[in-house]
């Protein structure tokens, strides 16, 4: 699906609830990092469409830059959290997820994720209580006559705004398999026997000993984890709307649900009418690059360049794990462009260059690039697939190492393991991704 026709897609249906030819008023609850970008993307369209587009954002945020969203009000409600306990929660969780995590046996791997996931699930009450208890802010929302509204489903509360308000309720997701509530509240069907469930890193194409895990993945998520803390969230909202409810009750209310994904990364699983899906929606042709960028790329000749990331969200690598990624890079022919925000590991070639920052999109759009090495983020996936360039997975957490079992499967990538993978390993990998012309 082009850019175009998905968001032509996306207006056509917001326009269904705003009615023919008129402009309406979209109240935005949203989520920080590549959530964000995303959504931004969607934002950006409506405003272009003449709609007027209202982001909630608590005080304690640090990451919305109204500067690159010209056009977009933003509406800052008072947090009872500051800004540095909400980056400290960040940090920590994040610090947990990529480095105690993988080291869990199987038996113990669940219970610690969902420790995780509750101390997040914690920080996203005290932004809804924040919000929702506060009169003033409702009172003001009331008054604003909202048409519609978007939402971030990973942070719950702009399901109960829009029960609030009564006006209609889209989310848009990244679509977790058994992962989050798109069966429990969308309604959806995943039979396990043939749709991989998030997180066992598993294909389509499954054994009969992958389907046993599958199943045991399937039940654990239906029957004993929790994404969020539902007795704690079930509390909040029925204090809210003055009865008893429940979060995935509310949920169950979302008119569309905006999937960030499409088949040429999904496997086939079944759907429902009102699950649109929009993904590599903010993909776009590349732009030129900065002179000094430009000037290194170009003196690559005809080996080209690699573009390396692990995100926006990884700044504590360790020195090790530094030295090691440095080493093999040092090894290709190519020139290489790493984002790298740490100490200039002791390894680094002459041929890599580090920059806290890239244009990644930008890169991957280059002539000269000849492989991209992720972590195996939604947003650059579909960035590479738009410029057609082959993929070296290095997944951390969440969805990115079924984000890479799906590319290796459909031939798009090769993978390494962040904590057990040698110079070796790695330099094997990039190899293989851009000498093998399959």
């Amino acid at each position: 699906m082009s850019v175009k026709v998905a968001a032509a897609l996306l207006l056509l249906r917001l326009g269904a609830f705003l009615g023919p030819a008129s402009c309406g008023k979209v109240l935005v609850w949203p989520m920080e990092y590549s959530h964000w970008m995303n959504l931004r993307v969607i934002l950006l369209e409506l405003l272009r469409k003449g709609h007027e587009v209202t982001v909630l954002r608590s005080s304690s945020s640090s990451f919305f830059s109204t500067d690159k969203t010209p056009g977009v009000k933003f509406e800052t409600y008072p947090s009872s959290i500051s800004k540095g306990e909400a980056e400290e929660l960040f940090v920590e969780s994040l610090r947990k997820c990529i480095y105690e995590l993988p080291k869990q046996p199987f038996w113990r791997y669940f219970s610690v994720l969902q420790e995780i996931m509750w101390e997040d699930s914690r920080y996203f009450e005290i932004l809804c209580r924040d919000a929702a208890s506060n009169q003033e802010l409702l009172q003001k929302l009331q008054e604003s006559r909202f048409d519609v509204v978007l939402a971030d489903v990973f942070s719950p509360c702009g399901d109960l705004l829009a029960e609030v308000l009564q006006v209609p309720l889209v989310y848009s997701h990244r679509c977790f398999a058994g992962y989050t509530y798109e069966k429990f509240s969308g309604g959806l069907s995943l039979p396990p026997s043939y749709v991989p469930i998030l997180p066992a890193e598993l294909t389509d194409h499954m054994t009969f000993m992958e389907r046993v895990k599958n199943m045991m993945y399937a039940l654990y998520f239906d029957f004993w984890f929790q994404t969020f803390n539902e007795k704690r969230w079930n509390q909040i909202y029925s204090e809210v709307l003055g009865r008893p409810t429940t979060l995935i009750e509310t949920m169950a209310k979302a008119d569309i649900w905006l999937v960030r994904t499409y088949w040429d990364l999904e496997f086939p699983y079944p759907a429902l009418p009102n699950f649109e899906f929009i993904g590599g929606l903010h993909c776009k042709p590349a732009e030129p690059l900065p002179k000094e960028m430009e000037d290194f790329v170009q003196s690559s000749g005809e080996d080209g360049i690699v573009v390396f990331t692990l995100g926006s969200m990884v700044s504590n690598m360790t020195e090790e794990r530094a030295n090691v990624i440095a080493s093999a890079l040092a090894q290709v022919p190519q020139k290489v462009v790493w984002r790298f925000d740490g100490k200039k590991p002791d390894t680094l070639g002459s041929n890599t260059r580090l920059y806290k920052w890239i244009p990644q999109n930008d890169l991957l759009g280059h002539s000269k690039t000849k492989a991209f090495v992720t972590h195996g983020g939604t947003n650059g996936i579909y960035e590479a697939i738009y410029h057609g360039v082959p993929m070296v997975g290095i997944p951390l957490f969440g969805d990115q190492p079924d984000n890479i079992v799906r590319m290796k499967a459909k031939g798009a990538a090769e993978r390494v393991d962040f904590h057990t993978m040698s110079s070796m390993d790695l330099l094997k990998a990039l190899r293989t991704v851009i000498e093998n012309p399959s």
